[in-house]
């Protein structure tokens, strides 16, 4: 049985709400996974532009004063979207992020993007997944000494919800890496929009691409990485997102798999059960919050963390007004949101794959 720590949201001129939260990390162990001199990757959702629930700046500064503390180096991390958004390149990203409040003077440390400049620094790990033998991890998650995950604890549109498993898996994938876990279908290059200019095949890791008049993929040799998709500058080779919900969870969970392998027993997760509102963080807006602001929870188990998140927020009544109103008993809240997705195929999943158990103890602070 694992532990999961919790804060609720109560706070007083004697404890404030940054007060509890340096408590909370210092009760998940914190302090235990950094040595000094580690270099701490905090993951982190910098918010797209226009959405507003992502986590305080505040907050995350707090955390980084906590690693500096235990002697670590802290930067801040996540990496390019495979989406064209405020985020798909470091520039943007990073431009995004402060704009957001994620600046230096803010947050008291750097701002390092995962997958680099255009998304292609990353580091293959080997896993044994039921869909991938190998993940695409940002590298500068991969080089890090410690991991520590914050997550925004939200609903997702394909997922059922966003924890940490998605913060994690999805958040670390490189852009390719996120086109195969969104993708089950191999790519098609559109010849009227292609300029033959050899990119895609050149970024081919298995030399599956010939370009003569248009790039024209060879589907004996493609293995669907997705390089094709993300490095085309015409976006000739359009995105795919044909994947059943099942499967892009499953697939998440094995990303998270390679961006932890490193990292045992040099990883802590913080989950913000605030703002919790329908959709992504991605998105370029945000609606209202379907419960009220329940707390912080923290742990060294990325599956029950998930679980007990989920286990708070559905025994909660949804607020009026939210896109629950019309159900504020439902005690399911993400499977009435997104009534065909079964958002716990990732929690068994997760503990099928050995990243963490499902049973939890939560222990108030």
């Amino acid at each position: 049985m694992a532990e999961v720590f919790f804060t609720d949201l109560r706070a007083s001129s004697k404890e404030n709400l940054l007060d509890k939260l340096a408590g909370l990390c210092k009760r998940a162990g914190l302090m235990d996974i950094v040595k000094k001199n580690d270099l701490v990757a905090l993951k982190i959702h910098f918010g797209e532009k226009g959405n507003l629930a992502y986590i305080r700046p505040q907050f995350v500064r707090l955390i980084v004063d906590s690693v500096r503390a235990a002697g670590g180096k802290p930067f801040l991390t996540d990496a390019n979207t495979l989406y064209v958004g405020s985020r798909a390149n470091s520039v943007d990203h990073l431009e995004t992020a402060v704009w957001n409040g994620f600046d230096f003077a803010v947050v008291n440390a750097p701002l390092i993007i995962a997958d680099g400049l255009t998304g292609k620094e990353y580091v293959n790990i080997p896993i044994k997944g039921m869909h991938f033998q190998e993940v695409k991890i940002g590298s500068a998650a991969v080089h890090a000494n410690a991991l520590v995950s914050i997550t925004h604890f939200k609903g997702h549109e394909l997922t059922g919800f966003g924890g940490t498993l998605k913060n994690i898996g999805m958040g670390l994938g490189s852009r390719s890496g996120k086109q195969m876990m969104h993708s089950d279908v191999l790519p098609r290059v559109k010849a009227e929009k292609c300029l033959a200019c050899g990119m895609c095949s050149h970024w081919c890791p298995a030399g599956a691409i010939n370009v003569e008049t248009h790039a024209a993929i060879d589907e004996q040799l493609c293995w669907g990485c997705g390089e094709c998709t993300v490095t085309c500058p015409e976006r000739a080779i359009g995105i795919n997102w044909k994947s059943r919900p099942d499967v892009v969870q499953e697939k998440i969970v094995e990303y998270t798999m390679g961006a932890l392998k490193n990292k045992q027993d040099k990883a802590v997760h913080i989950s913000f059960v605030m703002n919790v509102s329908p959709e992504c963080d991605c998105c370029s807006f945000n609606d209202s919050p379907v419960v009220r602001d329940i707390g912080i929870l923290a742990s060294r188990d990325p599956v029950a963390l998930d679980q007990a998140c989920i286990d708070l927020v559905n025994g909660e009544k949804a607020l009026p007004g939210s896109r629950l109103a019309d159900n504020p008993d439902t005690k399911d809240k993400f499977g009435t949101l997104y009534k065909n997705v079964d958002w716990s195929v990732q929690l068994a999943y997760g503990e099928k794959m050995g990243l963490g158990v499902r049973e939890y103890r939560l222990i108030p602070i």
